[in-house]
């Protein structure tokens, strides 16, 4: 912890405003005002829209705490902020990101309940990926002791979402059963792990099939994503399940309600269906939408079923429900403390690395949760990647498939 506040005093002293083969006096104008690296999405589209760059670094704002970032969080999420197929996103140029961990570096007035050199973990309203963010003190959280920074950063997201969509949601009890979709994910691996606190619960799990013998012990029965999976549930409980948790939406959609059984509840938290290539496809999209099952009110009152959405950010950052947040995070961190859940991290990435991480993300190729560690030195086959730009500051476009032939095992956690 002393060795950390002295790197975290050292950093917060120093400016950086030197950029090689630049004019002297333009060093010494930039050095008026301290930089930070981040990574910034230039404007929505593929990944040669993301490089790193320097910008200003926030400062803390009444209510809001500074935090000098170690490790950030990388969701499926953030490949349909990048693509811009969410609905109002910010305008580009923006920082992405929605989680990350480090230490308390100061807090703005009217701040209290932190101190400088606390280790937290927080939500970010964007701009997660960067050296320094500052967000709202509702939205930050004390670390155990023995977390790690990067478990800190596959923890909140997914652990959350997780349990308020089991328990506050769909109510989970003793002898239920539930079926979740990409179980080799982090809120996948989180879902297995709290449905194991509360007995004789039966979990189906559905992920690609390279990832069964990871996941196996997690769940109860596992079956490959590219099968009839419903035929298979069926042959096991021909009733079918009491929840059925799907991030894929598109045709998923009616295969999860016929899977439910009378007062089983569906819950929609994602529609990764919906990215198929590097861009947003308006096909894609629209074929998703095509299959989505058309709800029929009456038909639900007559088989008894609930139909229901999960927004964990939108729950946060526009309805306001933070005490409820952090009511179960209290929760959360119990049961972390008592060792019974940990959260599952996949890899560790350079900020420079972004883009690979995203691709390993994009082709389904992580179990548990990617990381972008702030600290980490990136190797030299990806360090001009993500930070290369042409004359007029945009980064050069590159060819499709270049990121095929790039190697990503290295950085396996």
């Amino acid at each position: 912890m002393a060795k950390e506040g002295a790197d975290m005093t050292e950093e917060t002293e120093y400016m950086i405003g030197k950029n090689v083969g630049k004019e002297t006096e333009n060093v010494e104008s930039s050095c008026d005002a301290k930089e930070m690296r981040a990574v910034v999405l230039a404007g929505f589209g593929g990944l040669n829209k993301l490089r790193v760059t320097k910008k200003a670094m926030p400062e803390p704002q009444d209510g809001e705490v500074k935090i000098r970032v170690k490790a950030c969080g990388l969701n499926f999420l953030d490949l349909m902020v990048r693509q811009g197929t969410l609905d109002n996103p910010p305008k580009p140029p923006l920082v992405p990101g929605f989680e990350c961990s480090g230490i308390v570096e100061s807090v703005g007035e009217n701040t209290t309940g932190f101190e400088i050199g606390d280790r937290v973990m927080a939500f970010v309203n964007y701009n997660a990926w960067a050296e320094v963010v500052c967000t709202p003190v509702d939205f930050v959280y004390k670390m155990p002791e023995e977390m790690t920074f990067a478990e800190a950063a596959a923890f909140s997201l997914n652990f959350v979402a997780a349990y308020m969509m089991l328990f506050e949601v769909a109510n989970l009890r003793e002898g239920m059963s539930v079926l979740v979709h990409s179980a080799g994910g982090g809120v996948g691996q989180a879902v297995a792990q709290l449905c194991s606190t509360v007995p004789n619960v039966t979990v189906f799990g559905v992920a690609s099939c390279f990832k069964h013998a990871a996941i196996r012990d997690s769940v109860t029965h596992l079956f490959d994503r590219n099968v009839d999976y419903i035929q298979e549930v069926k042959k096991i409980s021909p009733e079918g399940v009491d929840i059925v948790l799907d991030c894929l939406c598109g045709e998923n959609t009616a295969k999860g309600l016929t899977l439910l059984r009378p007062l089983g509840t569906y819950i929609l938290y994602g529609a990764s269906n919906m990215v198929t290539g590097e861009t947003k496809s308006f096909f894609s999209f629209a074929k998703s939408w095509w299959q989505v099952e058309k709800v029929n009110p009456i038909k639900l009152y007559e088989e008894n079923k609930v139909i229901a959405g999960f927004s964990l950010l939108n729950l946060l950052f526009k309805h306001g429900k933070c005490s409820l947040v952090k009511s179960v995070m209290d929760k959360l961190l119990c049961l972390y403390d008592q060792k019974k859940i940990k959260p599952v991290v996949d890899s560790l990435w350079a900020l420079e690395e972004v883009k690979e991480a995203m691709q390993r993300i994009h082709d389904r190729g992580n179990i548990g949760k990617l990381i972008l560690d702030v600290e980490k030195s990136p190797t030299p086959l990806m360090a001009s990647d993500s930070t290369e730009t042409s004359e007029a500051g945009e980064e050069e476009e590159e060819p499709e498939g270049d990121n095929d032939s790039k190697e990503r095992m290295p950085f396996i956690h």
